[in-house]
């Protein structure tokens, strides 16, 4: 991955990664390295992380950042937002004598006072995406795009709007602050009652998005797997933080449609892949990585709702070890393709597909460690979810999963340098 990455080069822009990567991109990298940092127990890359973040936080911390500020869309920016969540909840600090300018100096980012933490720059993001909340039209949601001149600021979809969403339920559960655990709830409801997310279908589904000008009438029925990632994770956060409760039940029901839905659209034979272009050979950049944030949401989601685990480890495990033999590519025989059916490298290469094997490998140890934490210090009681693996008879499959670790454990770092 880092051999895509600009900011250890010399004049490259620190947290950005070389073209025809976007800057949403290098958001949802970072994630994923923060992740490995976590769960390997390895923090080689701790400071290149928290520098990227920084610098790409912009002069108000809320990452509209100076380089993007003609092009940026809610996506992107929440993108970032997910990935500032993941920081906090796995103990990443910004040093205390971190600021701006440790990275490169840009002429208009002068006299910085002491950066914030993640947690205030996530919800600085949080407030000012949902200041953006647009009533006018669709009854409610975020356009695709923030500024008028951009085409699709006249397109309400998913990925920004279930942005919002599982920002706001990971805001909520982490500080236990009730209202952001009600909004989370808020948008669920537009997004369910204006069709993108669709659980009572044959198959549940969560589609791309819809044209304001047919007032969200006109659903585009394209289906992505960090779409579904990202409204399932958020919907493993409210359960968790709600779970005992009435609405927690309700939750669980939710997650239940949806991963039934992620099953059946995002996966073959157990193996996942991207399904709406993967097939045809027609993903472009930005769609090769989006299992990347996909297999992220299924760790977290199992460990949060651990009811889904048996399901979600032995898609893992079977994607993992699939996503790894495709890693023998290139001239340096670990470069990963796009294409986990095929036992080998297909051909393809790039930040999206490291990524993407990234992610999934290292998904097989999320209930080695520690759960997301909150606030208060509180984590996800992982003997929890053990016990219930018991009691539901998987307790062999976990133990074989568990076992593919340390032939995994190797791919990790392979990709990693890479």
């Amino acid at each position: 991955m880092l051999n895509y990455y600009l900011g250890i080069r010399s004049g490259g822009t620190i947290g950005m990664f070389q073209p025809p990567y976007y800057w949403w991109e290098a958001g949802e990298a970072f994630g994923g390295m923060i992740e490995n940092a976590y769960l390997c127990e390895n923090y080689t890359f701790k400071t290149l992380i928290e520098q990227a973040i920084v610098y790409q936080s912009g002069d108000k911390y809320d990452f509209m950042t100076q380089n993007e500020s003609k092009v940026e869309g809610n996506d992107d920016q929440g993108i970032w937002a997910i990935t500032l969540m993941t920081a906090v909840e796995r103990n990443f600090t910004t040093p205390s004598n971190f600021t701006h300018s440790l990275s490169q100096p840009v002429p208009s980012y002068e006299n910085f006072t002491a950066v914030p933490d993640f947690l205030t720059m996530a919800e600085n993001v949080y407030n000012l995406m949902g200041s953006r909340w647009d009533n006018s039209t669709c009854n409610g949601g975020l356009s695709w795009q923030i500024f008028n001149w951009n085409n699709g600021r006249d397109y309400k979809n998913t990925v920004s709007t279930g942005c919002l969403f599982n920002l706001a339920a990971r805001l909520g559960r982490y500080t236990g602050n009730a209202t952001y655990l009600e909004e989370a709830e808020y948008i669920w409801d537009w997004l369910e009652t204006t069709g993108f997310i669709q659980l009572n279908e044959s198959v549940p589904a969560v589609y791309d998005g819809a044209s304001t000008e047919s007032n969200c009438t006109d659903i585009t029925k394209l289906q992505w797997s960090y779409n579904m990632g990202i409204v399932l994770g958020g919907a493993a956060y409210m359960y968790n933080a709600t779970n005992g409760s009435r609405i927690g039940e309700v939750w669980k029901t939710r997650i239940e449609y949806l991963l039934e839905g992620a099953v059946t659209i995002f996966f073959k034979n157990n193996i996942m892949y991207e399904s709406a272009c993967q097939p045809y050979k027609t993903c472009n950049n930005d769609q090769r990585s989006f299992k990347s944030l996909f297999s992220r949401m299924l760790g977290y989601t199992s460990i949060l709702a651990p009811f889904t685990a048996q399901t979600i480890n032995k898609l893992i495990q079977k994607s993992a070890i699939a996503a790894a033999a495709s890693c023998n590519g290139g001239y340096d025989k670990h470069t990963c393709g796009l294409n986990w059916f095929n036992g080998t490298n297909d051909g393809y290469y790039g930040l999206g597909e490291q990524m993407s094997a990234l992610d999934v490998i290292q998904m097989l140890l999320i209930d080695t460690r520690p759960g997301p934490l909150t606030a208060d210090g509180y984590t996800v009681d992982i003997e929890d979810g053990l016990e219930y693996l018991n009691s539901s008879g998987a307790n062999a499959n976990h133990v074989t999963y568990l076992g593919l670790i340390l032939s995994t454990f190797i791919s990790v770092f392979i990709i990693f340098f890479s």
